[in-house]
């Protein structure tokens, strides 16, 4: 329980009765902390908590703070949840407009409780102000060497508050800012605008694959065997009698049918000590009575009659269905998924469903951990003509407001299996069911790592890619997806949109461009992906040419063709189809790159005649053309296209229009012209 200090010092900003949460709104009914509670303030049953947060993580804790640090831990949190308190705006100090979210100063006591710890190490006095400057520059310097960026940042942060906030601390706080003038970024010597690296790294292919497919295997394959075997578990109790009466007629009429008696599975854990044994529970519902009777455990002798039917080989693996899908094993055979789903074995399969729906629906949404585990019952719907997930955004938001993130189907199907699974009431991924402690949490990183023992330690059977046991947590979903839809052709307005960083354009933002930040591990599958786009690109030039359709203007275009004609009299030469031609056209290695105003048919084998190169400075390490200085209407590599074509009409139209006003400087006036002189030769090449 938290204690309340009696008395605070006299010059304490804040009185002990003073609400905490006065700049925060309330769940009904609720009492919030109070300012003199010294062990903790429990948020939990007070503010809406995230989803994704245990009700221990959901508390302020000070009982770690000693002495004069206990209460400057309060006041600094008092400070940052709120900053317009009356108290505050009188001491003059500028603060965020806006009240700090909980968990932003739940995550500030921890630099400051590190903090309090070195000071007491290094015999520092309890007067911030008698601190020698240097020794912050000694702290921070340590930090550096063995931190993340992110977190020695956080650090300088909780440093510079003592100075900011010095007037509402009890004792005083720094006199003066350690490093003023500089941001904390560069203070650490990185970008002061800011990095476009992110920490958060990707997951690697050989990692993505595997755990992506098992997913969505679980999800299409395997869980319609799953959710039947649920449904007899749940008829069988149904139906089962509670009475003992006539249990050795039912049990020899059962067997009599040739029924197989259960056994539990031989490769259950080691710490189950039951394996390959009679199970008992299962046979008891199976003849029709209830294990509550317990049948087998009177002196009847019914034990008896099951064991020699096991001694004749009347026995198998307890299942609950006859027969699962159809699977090609490790070993090159084909046969069920599953080796049977008993009910202990279905129950746990259940769970690893819901984790495979949480990993499927992250990976492909894009949606952070934290708006997944806000997914409530009936939020799939249709957004501007597309389907989407309802969800609340909380990263940056006090209100926690409702948006709307566009999904492919496989992703909508995910989760209303999930919807169908969930033992919660409201919320698609929570705890276990049966589990009080974890009724209302689910922890994507132990959830993540036990769906990947659980597939790997059934690889022999379950027919799935064995998943490398590599560290997985929920933002590299996003940064992993991010960086795919960025690096594969003609996505990049997708990844804005879904990372909800739309500036002026895709991808002006800069975290969004941290996001979608190539990775090294990616690079052979991204370059294949690439070549993979351009070939499909080219080989529909080559079906169109084969119509007889043009397929563009000017010199490139000729070359284009001749290469084109060429093919096809080898094809018709050797008798071949439309898998030769494409055959023959990836062997034919086309260098091609398709653009907005023409399509580049540069060759770095063959450089010679590009006008992008002439005259100009080739940066160091750079390959390929110049697109900035790209020249269609003089290139010999230029390929006007149909759809080109309409594109430079409209521009020498929009061109002669401006010329026609009187007004333009002779300046402005010649630049025009020259545009529309070299759009008018563009034209010129296509016929127009």
């Amino acid at each position: 329980m938290n204690s309340i200090a009696p008395k605070l010092p006299a010059h304490s900003a804040f009185g002990p009765d003073e609400p905490v949460l006065t700049s925060h709104t309330l769940l009904p009914d609720a009492v919030g902390p109070l300012f003199g509670q010294r062990d903790e303030w429990n948020l939990n049953g007070v503010l809406r908590r995230p989803a994704n947060l245990h009700p221990a993580e959901w508390k302020l804790k000070f009982d770690a703070f000693t002495g004069i640090w206990n209460i400057r831990a309060r006041e600094l949190v008092m400070v940052l949840l709120n900053p317009r308190h009356p108290t505050v705006l009188g001491a003059g100090i500028i603060t965020w407009r806006r009240p700090a979210q909980p968990q932003t100063a739940i995550q500030r006591l921890g630099p400051l409780r590190a903090l309090a710890a070195w000071a007491e190490e290094r015999g520092l006095p309890q007067d911030l102000g008698a601190w020698p400057e240097h020794q912050l520059h000694v702290r921070v310097a340590s930090l550096k060497e063995d931190r993340a960026v992110s977190t020695v940042v956080g650090h300088i942060t909780v440093i510079r508050d003592l100075h900011r906030y010095g007037p509402l601390l009890t004792g005083g706080g720094l006199p003066r800012d350690p490093w003023l003038g500089m941001s904390s970024r560069a203070v650490l010597g990185t970008s002061a605008g800011g990095s476009r690296t992110l920490s958060t790294p990707v997951i690697p292919p050989e990692v993505w694959f595997p755990l992506v497919r098992a997913a969505w295997t679980y999800i299409d394959t395997f869980a319609p065997d799953i959710l039947r075997a649920q449904e007899r578990w749940r008829q069988i109790q149904a139906e089962a009698k509670q009475s003992s009466v006539g249990a050795e007629a039912r049990l020899r009429s059962w067997l009599a049918e040739g029924n197989l008696v259960p056994l539990h599975d031989e490769h259950l854990p080691p710490r189950i000590t039951d394996a390959g044994q009679v199970h008992w529970g299962l046979l008891s519902f199976l003849i029709g009575i209830d294990k509550r009777a317990h049948i087998f455990n009177k002196p009847r002798g019914l034990r008896e009659i099951v064991r020699e039917a096991v001694e004749q080989g009347q026995c198998a693996s307890a299942s609950l269905l006859p027969k699962y899908a159809q699977v090609r094993h490790a070993d090159g055979t084909t046969g069920g998924w599953s080796r049977g789903l008993a009910p202990r074995s279905m129950k746990r399969e259940i769970e690893i469903l819901r984790i495979a729906c949480y990993i499927f629906v992250t990976a492909l949404s894009m949606m952070r951990d934290s708006e997944v585990q806000e997914v409530v019952k009936g939020s799939v719907v249709e957004h501007f003509g597309a389907p989407a997930v309802i969800s609340t955004e909380v990263k940056g938001e006090e209100d926690f407001p409702r948006k709307h993130w566009w999904i492919i189907e496989p992703v909508a199907r995910a989760l209303a299996l999930a919807e169908a699974i969930t033992p919660h009431p409201e919320r698609l991924f929570t705890g276990i069911a049966g589990e009080a402690r974890n009724a209302e949490r689910f922890t994507a990183n132990e959830g993540i790592k036990a769906f990947v023992e659980h597939v790997n330690a059934r690889a022999d059977v379950n027919g799935l890619e064995p998943i490398p046991s590599e560290r997985v947590a929920p933002h590299m979903f996003r940064r992993t997806m991010s960086m795919l839809t960025d690096q594969f052709p003609g996505s990049e307005i997708a990844l804005g949109i879904q990372l909800k960083h739309v500036a002026s354009r895709a991808l002006a933002n800069r975290t969004t461009q941290g996001y979608a930040a190539s990775a090294a591990s990616w690079a052979k599958h991204l370059d294949t992906a690439i070549e993979a786009a351009r070939f499909r690109g080219l080989r529909d030039l080559f079906d169109a040419h084969k119509a007889n359709e043009p397929i563009g203007f000017g010199p490139g275009a000729e070359q284009l063709t001749r290469t084109f004609d060429k093919i096809r009299d080898t094809v018709a030469a050797q008798g071949g189809d439309a898998t030769v031609e494409h055959a023959l056209l990836k062997k034919a290695r086309v260098s091609i790159r398709f653009g907005t105003l023409n399509n580049c048919l540069f060759d770095a084998a063959n450089p010679a005649g590009a006008v992008c190169l002439e005259n100009t400075v080739i940066p160091p390490g750079h390959t390929g053309p110049l697109p900035d200085r790209c020249r269609p209407d003089r290139c010999g590599n230029s390929v006007i296209g149909p759809q080109h074509v309409e594109i430079w009409d409209s521009e020498e139209r929009s061109l002669t229009r401006l010329l026609e006003s009187r007004r333009l400087a002779p300046g402005h006036r010649a630049a025009l012209e020259q545009q529309r002189s070299e759009a008018q030769a563009v034209l010129r090449k296509a016929g127009r």
